[in-house]
C-alpha cells in the first residue's frame, strides 16, 4: 500500500523508486501482484507516468487510511519505547561536522547504544536535496525554508567572523567594517552553498561589491588562509580547532554583522520515526550544551517559537 500510494503521488516508476529506495523492476511487480490479487487495475500506463484509475482513487483513498493508521500505531510503541534502534543517516554542513560530529556520536552512545549513526557532510545545498526526498533522516541546515515533507527546530543563529593568519597585517583590528571587507582578499564556498548565498545577498543588500575566491572545501581553505595572505569568512565554529592551536585569529565583521540560522530537520518520509526523533532531539541538546559551554559561539533561539512542522 505505501508503494502504491507513492506511486500515486510521484506520477511515476522512476521517481517513486528513488524516493523509496526500491529497484523500479521491484516496484514494478509489487504493483502488478497488487492488482492481480484484488483483480482490477489500479493504475492506468501512459508515456508520462502513471495516473489513478477510478477503482484505483477509490483504492488510494481508504490505503491512506489504512497505512496512516499503521503508522500511528508504530509510533505509539516508538515514542513509548526507552531504547529506540535501527540505522539513522544524519547530514551536517561542512563548517559544524568538524566540532558536532563527535559530541554527537558520544550522547548517542550514551543515551540511545542501538542507534547506529551514519554521518553525510555536505554543502547545505545537497543536505536540503536529500532529506526532502528521504535520502536523509536528519539533518542539519542553514537558513531553512518550510517544504512539505519535513519538520524542524530552529537552534541557534551565527555570525559570520573574518579569519587570517596571526602575523596578518590585519591582526590588530579588534574589528572590521562589513563595507571593507571585500576591498581584502577573502577566499568563500561557491555556489550553491549557502555561505556564497548569504554573503552575496547580505552584501547587494548594503550596497558593497562582492569579490571572492571560490574553494568548496574546508581544509583546501585552512591551509590558503594559514599559509598565504587569503582571508576567509566563516562562523567561528568551523575554524574553533584552528583557532584553539593558535594558527588563526577571528576578528569580528560589524557595521552590520552578517550571519544565519541553523535549524536541525527531520524528514517525514524517514523509516525510522523513533530513531530519527531520537537523533534530532540529542543533537539539539548538544548544540546547545556547546553554545553554553562557550565551545560555539552563536546564540540559542527561543524554543517556543522555533519548533515548526
Amino acid at each position: 500500500m505505501k508503494y502504491f500510494i507513492q506511486i500515486a503521488d510521484s506520477g511515476n516508476f522512476s521517481r517513486a523508486s528513488e524516493i523509496l529506495h526500491v529497484a523500479q523492476p521491484s516496484l514494478s511487480q509489487q504493483i502488478k501482484n497488487l492488482e492481480e490479487e484484488l483483480g482490477v487495475a489500479l493504475l492506468a500506463r501512459h508515456a508520462r507516468g502513471v495516473t489513478l484509475t477510478e477503482l484505483g482513487k477509490e483504492f488510494y483513498t481508504r490505503a491512506q487510511r489504512i497505512v496512516q493508521e499503521v503508522e500511528h500505531t508504530k509510533d505509539v510503541i516508538w515514542e513509548k519505547s526507552a531504547n529506540p534502534a535501527g540505522r539513522v543517516s544524519v547530514g551536517l554542513p561542512t563548517s559544524a561536522c568538524r566540532g558536532l560530529s563527535f559530541p554527537l556520536f558520544e550522547a548517542l552512545n550514551k543515551r540511545f547504544p542501538n542507534i547506529k549513526l551514519h554521518i553525510v557532510e555536505a554543502m547545505t545545498a545537497y543536505l536540503d536535496d536529500l532529506i526532502q526526498v528521504g535520502r536523509l533522516d536528519v539533518a542539519l541546515l542553514y537558513n531553512h525554508k518550510a517544504y512539505e515533507h519535513v519538520s524542524w527546530t530552529e537552534m541557534l543563529t551565527e555570525d559570520f567572523m573574518l579569519f587570517m593568519r596571526p602575523d596578518a597585517p590585519l591582526s590588530h583590528l579588534a574589528s572590521i567594517p562589513f563595507q571593507d571587507v571585500f576591498e581584502l582578499p577573502i577566499v568563500l564556498p561557491g555556489r550553491p552553498n549557502m555561505m556564497n548565498t548569504v554573503m552575496k545577498q547580505f552584501a547587494a543588500r548594503h550596497d558593497v561589491s562582492f569579490k571572492a575566491l571560490d574553494c568548496d572545501s574546508l581544509p583546501a581553505t585552512v591551509k590558503m588562509v594559514c599559509e598565504s595572505r587569503y582571508m576567509a569568512i566563516m562562523p567561528s565554529f568551523a575554524f574553533s580547532e584552528e583557532i584553539e592551536r593558535g594558527v588563526m585569529i577571528a576578528i569580528p565583521i560589524v557595521d552590520p554583522t552578517p550571519s544565519w540560522r541553523l535549524s536541525v530537520v527531520v524528514s517525514k518520509l524517514t523509516l525510522n520515526v523513533r530513531g530519527s526523533q531520537a537523533v534530532a532531539e540529542t543533537m539539539a541538546d548538544v548544540m546547545a550544551s556547546l553554545v553554553e559551554a562557550g565551545k560555539w559561539q552563536a546564540r540559542l533561539s527561543n524554543p517556543e517559537n522555533t519548533k515548526r512542522s
